[in-house]
């Protein structure tokens, strides 16, 4: 069972939502909702925030950056 793949990589997913929020961005420029676009942004900066704040960064040592970076090679 663990060999089974999975249907979309990390990066086509990244891609994908990347380009969704680009195509909501431009719409909402489109049809000048501004106003709509400063209320999202503000929500992503907190949410963005939120993430940080919580993050365990207490554990993340040299040495297990290190080894991930290997792994990604």
């Amino acid at each position: 069972m663990k060999n089974r793949q999975k249907k979309f990589s990390r990066r086509a997913i990244a891609l994908f939502w990347l380009t969704l929020v680009a195509i909501v961005i431009g719409v909402l420029i489109y049809l000048e909702q501004i106003a709509v676009l400063y209320v999202l942004a503000t929500l992503s900066l907190v949410v963005l925030l939120l993430v940080v704040a919580f993050a365990n960064l207490e554990k993340v040592g040299r040495e297990n950056i290190e080894s991930f970076a290997r792994e990604s090679e």
